[in-house]
C-alpha cells in the first residue's frame, strides 16, 4: 500500500495536542488511542500562535501519537490536511505531511506515523530568524 493510502497514526505537537483548541475541533471523539510520544530529528520553532516542527538532526519534539478511529480516518486526515494547508498528497506552502518514525513511551522501537513538518521554504526562514522552543514541547510550560 502506498504511503499516501496508509492509515498511519498521526503525531501531533501543537494545537492538536489534547487540551489545546484544535484537538477538540478536529480529534476529540474521533480517536481510539492517544499516547505521549517523541519525534527525533526535528526541533520546534514558535509560530504565530502555533509551532512548527523543522527537520534537524539531533533534535527532539515531544507530543502525542494519535490513532484515529477507522470509520473517521479519511475525514480526519482530510480535515488535518486542510488545517495545515496541505493538498491531499501532503504538499503545502507552510507544512508538508510526511511519514516519520515516532517513539512512544511503552513501545519497543519506532512507530511509523504521519507528521506535519514545516515546508522547506518555511523551515529555511525559521532556521535563520525563528525562535526555537526550548525543550521541544509546546505550549511552553
Amino acid at each position: 500500500m502506498a504511503a499516501e493510502q496508509e492509515r498511519l497514526p498521526v503525531f501531533v505537537y501543537g494545537t492538536l495536542r489534547p487540551g489545546q483548541a484544535n484537538h477538540g475541533r478536529y480529534l476529540r471523539g474521533r480517536t481510539v488511542a492517544e499516547e505521549p510520544a517523541r519525534l527525533r530529528g526535528a526541533v520546534l520553532f514558535e509560530g504565530p500562535g502555533y509551532p512548527y516542527a523543522v527537520a534537524e538532526p539531533g533534535g527532539e519534539v515531544r507530543g502525542e501519537l494519535v490513532r484515529v478511529a477507522p470509520g473517521a480516518y479519511a475525514a480526519v486526515l482530510a480535515s488535518l490536511d486542510e488545517l495545515e494547508g496541505c493538498a491531499a498528497d501532503g504538499t503545502g506552502e507552510l507544512y508538508v505531511r510526511v511519514v516519520r518514525p515516532v517513539l512512544t513511551e511503552g513501545a519497543e522501537g519506532a512507530v511509523r506515523a504521519w507528521v506535519y513538518l514545516a515546508a522547506e521554504r518555511t523551515a529555511r526562514r525559521l532556521r535563520v530568524s525563528g525562535t526555537r522552543v526550548a525543550g521541544g514541547s509546546w505550549p511552553r510550560a
